[in-house]
């Protein structure tokens, strides 16, 4: 068998994969980046990118109608914004990533890579990648599929068939009211689709506050979505002209396509972990520099979904820089400093990792949502009715909420329910990570008129 020595091979070339590499060969480090799909990996071509770009016309439109004066058709049209999606996936070519990698000084490498042995990984056919420092982890995650009888009788859709269906289904059914299931069940909506969206509590995203779920469900409902609350999916079976869905209390519906979405699981199925006495399927457990804590010789390292902590894109870049940058500098000898606010330490997960939910109206989080049971936190919520709303849209619906932790003063936590509060989070971001005493945000004063007048609004209610 051929085999090829690096100083790091990182196994997977998501947008994490990427950046992990990118890292450790800025660092002076010869890096193999293995790939067996596309590179640019989830995120690029079925994930975020796609999904985004199915979501933002209809949100667009919708906008748009409720604004008098501004002259709006009644519909999308279908064709054009797949077209538009499809420009922005590049039809399945990742000749520009490939080409980046070469650019950046990383040895792209084409096929499924598993390892077996200590800094060894093999190639399905046969070539094996020898590491003289680190193997880096970056596989992702998959969707995890519920047991529900006669699921295995038909095909149902993934995240990745959402996202790059090539025709607008007639009739979709949606189950799972989480991330996926939302964004999904509201942009096919909006493209033409009949959507039924089945999700099993009274209001979807059920970890964010209940007035985000409201909201939410105001937005999906408007969009021609018909939920069904409280209900669930008792069985499915092939009929023809589609697809027959037996809801939890006995309604049936047909269907020609049914999206199961119901949450994703870490992919180290098969990555080799079984070497390594590690149970295929888990999550890899780090510490903060990346390192996988249950392997001896502190040589295998993961980043991103891959390792359970939190699964979103930018923290997996996030976790990605971290583990590039501490490998190459342990490669060269140095002691790495610890500590919250290291270079070397990814700790955004132990305190506040923002998300957006794309929807209409977007729904934002950063920090905690609720105040910490037995603590003094105080929770301050309001309507978002500022002059900078009223401006932005007839009708503006929507609410803040900002978690204080009154013997400190600072803010732990901030969630925003409306038409483009996603532009407010990185604010929120930025005051809870950096612990801003509520005295001095006090003086950060917001511009006239924009949504972020809400800011001053959630101090004046806390009584400052």
């Amino acid at each position: 068998m051929a085999e090829q020595t690096f100083d790091v091979v990182v196994i997977g070339a998501g947008p994490v994969g990427e950046v992990a590499a990118e890292r450790a060969a800025k660092g002076g480090l010869k890096v193999a980046l293995v790939e067996h799909e596309l590179f640019g990996g989830e995120c690029s071509y079925w994930a975020c990118i796609p999904s985004k770009a199915l979501l933002r016309p209809g949100n667009l439109l919708a906008a748009a109608k409720r604004i008098p004066g501004v002259p709006v058709g009644d519909a999308l049209e279908p064709a054009r914004v797949l077209e538009r999606r499809d420009w922005f996936t590049g039809k399945g070519d990742d000749t520009g990533q490939v080409d980046w990698a070469r650019g950046a000084g990383i040895e792209p490498v084409r096929g499924h890579g598993r390892i077996t042995g200590e800094r060894e990984v093999t190639l399905d056919g046969g070539e094996v990648l020898v590491a003289r420092h680190a193997v880096i982890v970056c596989t992702g995650s998959v969707p995890r599929l519920p047991s529900i009888p006669g699921l295995d009788t038909i095909r149902p859709w993934g995240s990745r068939d959402a996202t790059s269906a090539s025709e607008v289904p007639a009739r979709l059914g949606v189950l799972g009211g989480g991330v996926v299931g939302v964004e999904m069940a509201q942009a096919w909506a909006r493209l033409g689709a009949r959507v039924d969206l089945v999700i099993t509590g009274p209001r979807p995203l059920p970890k964010l506050p209940q007035f985000a779920g409201d909201l939410l469900l105001d937005g999906l409902r408007e969009a021609g979505v018909l939920v069904h609350t409280s209900s669930g999916l008792e069985e499915v079976s092939a009929v023809d002209g589609g697809t027959a869905l037996k809801l939890t209390g006995g309604a049936e519906l047909v269907v020609d396509e049914l999206l199961v979405a119901t949450g994703r699981t870490p992919a180290t199925g098969d990555v080799g972990l079984d070497v390594l006495g590690l149970s295929a399927g888990d999550p890899l457990e780090i510490d903060d520099s990346g390192r996988v804590s249950a392997v001896d010789g502190g040589w295998l390292y993961a980043a991103g979904d891959v390792t359970g902590r939190a699964l979103l894109t930018h923290q997996g870049k996030y976790e990605a820089r971290v583990a590039g940058d501490s490998v190459a500098a342990r490669a060269g000898g140095a002691e790495i400093p610890t500590g919250p606010w290291s270079r070397y330490s990814a700790t955004a997960d132990h305190r506040a990792v923002p998300q957006v939910v794309f929807t209409d109206p977007e729904v934002t989080s950063v920090g905690l949502t609720e105040a910490r049971e037995g603590s003094a936190d105080r929770v301050v919520d309001l309507d978002i009715a500022v002059a900078g709303s009223s401006l932005h849209a007839d009708g503006y619906a929507g609410k803040a909420r900002m978690v204080v932790d009154t013997e400190r003063g600072v803010v732990l936590g901030v969630t925003f329910v409306g038409q483009d509060v996603s532009e407010l989070l990185h604010s929120a971001t930025i005051a809870v990570v950096g612990e801003v005493p509520l005295d001095r945000l006090w003086h950060a004063v917001p511009s006239f008129p924009t949504i972020s007048e809400v800011w001053l609004r959630l101090l004046e209610e806390y009584g400052l």
